[in-house]
């Protein structure tokens, strides 16, 4: 029986916490792209560094995984003396790893809805709505979010049952559109330039962004839930994007 990537990645992630080398032998280290500026690549082999991140006891909680023909990508929970929030993308060659994009931020929260960063549905539904509802979240970045087309807010946005992971927002789409036209010095606070991905399995999308937030370069990776042809719910992470002096290797985040 094939293993599905997905799982393939689940017990990748895991095995940060249970320094377990056989999960890794998925990653082709010969090949592999490593698009977290804050990572070295090639100076240590991912099962040392995983055995060696087990010793400080750490808790990796995988949230929600998903696969889109090459890629997997997963909703994940550190616990590395700090509770952090990421999303995780590995692109897949010749059925082995072999590139990486990641999001990380601090756990917040709950939201004035009373939502944690990570609760909710986990199990996709809805395979057959795929490609409809990638081509919705497109839409919805671009014409939203980069344009600034908040009247179009509830075109995409099921007002009735929007569920709202931010922690710092809720369930209030209106309110949601207070934060989308908030300004400051540079222009928008939350300023989303350019859409580098949209990856979706069934209900769940995830978008891949740059742009702005609070006068700082970040990435913004949005996963949707998708019901009926409208947006019924959002997780995210922010990261701020590193000066590229600082980079340890030389990808992109993006």
């Amino acid at each position: 029986m094939t293993v599905k990537k997905k799982d393939q990645i689940r017990r990748l992630l895991k095995s940060i916490e249970t320094g377990d080398p056989e999960p890794v032998t998925v990653v082709n280290e010969e090949k592999y792209i490593q698009h977290n500026p804050g990572t070295h690549e090639g100076s240590e082999g991912l099962a040392a560094l995983f055995q060696r991140l087990s010793k400080t006891s750490p808790h990796v909680n995988i949230v929600r995984a998903f696969e889109d023909a090459d890629f997997v990508f997963a909703h994940t929970e550190y616990d590395f003396a700090s509770r952090k929030i990421g999303f995780e993308i590995f692109r897949f060659e010749d059925g082995r790893a072999v590139e990486h994009w990641d999001n990380i931020q601090e756990r917040r929260g709950p939201n004035a809805a009373g939502r944690s960063m990570v609760d909710g549905p986990t199990d996709v539904a809805d395979p057959e709505q795929t490609e409809s509802n990638r081509a919705l979240v497109r839409s919805f970045v671009e014409t939203v979010l980069i344009d600034g087309q908040l009247d179009r807010l509830m075109h995409y946005i099921d007002e009735r049952a929007y569920a709202e992971h931010n922690p710092r927002l809720s369930d209030d789409v209106p309110a949601l559109r207070s934060q989308l036209e908030a300004k400051d010095n540079d222009g928008r606070l939350i300023d989303y330039k350019q859409l580098h991905r949209v990856l979706a399995e069934g209900d769940f999308v995830l978008s891949v962004s740059e742009g702005r937030f609070d006068g700082a370069q970040c990435a913004f990776f949005d996963l949707f839930r998708i019901a009926s042809n409208k947006i019924v719910e959002h997780w995210d992470t922010t990261e701020k994007i590193a000066p590229r002096s600082e980079w340890r290797n030389h990808n992109g985040k993006f």
